[in-house]
């Protein structure tokens, strides 16, 4: 009797990741960093990760740290923005990956921050890609997050709504 034909194609399909043995929570914070340019229009800074992703400065909560004060600390050691305003609280955003064999559940605060003072000395981190002043639009075309995006569009809002723009 001759095996099934499918049996010489099982180990394409029996390949399974490891299993998730822990779930791990994570909090971080970041900010939608903003400047207004010699035409009074809004300008968003984006940092570009190893993997090309553009995305907003954060990072994690360090023990003793609120959530706005992490945003401010990543603000300026990712970006070196140290004249910095934060205007508001933006939102939460969820999301989840796979580390290995754990699952990570992470919470990240966003706050509308302004840069102020020299917004043109901005320096990138080692690990970084890039790093720029974008047109909000050009910005908000280049975000590699949909929940980011959404907190870009509730800011340039609140910008109107304060007046700033």
């Amino acid at each position: 009797m001759q095996a099934p034909r499918f049996e010489r194609f099982k180990k394409y399909f029996s390949r399974r990741k490891q299993s998730i043995e822990e779930v791990v929570r994570e909090a971080t914070a970041g900010g939608v960093v903003f400047r207004l340019n010699e035409q009074k229009q809004v300008e968003i800074l984006l940092i570009q990760d190893p993997r090309e992703r553009w995305t907003i400065p954060k990072g994690h909560i360090e023990e003793g740290e609120t959530a706005q004060e992490t945003a401010v600390r990543e603000i300026k050691e990712e970006a070196g923005l140290s004249d910095t305003e934060v205007l508001c609280w933006l939102g939460k955003i969820h999301f989840r990956y796979r580390r290995l064999k754990t699952l990570v559940l992470m919470t990240t605060q966003i706050y509308l921050v302004r840069a102020k003072g020299d917004t043109d000395a901005i320096k990138k981190e080692d690990y970084m890609n890039s790093i720029q002043w974008f047109p909000f639009n050009e910005a908000l075309d280049k975000i590699e997050y949909e929940d980011i995006g959404k907190l870009m569009l509730l800011g340039m809002k609140k910008l109107r709504h304060m007046r700033i723009i």
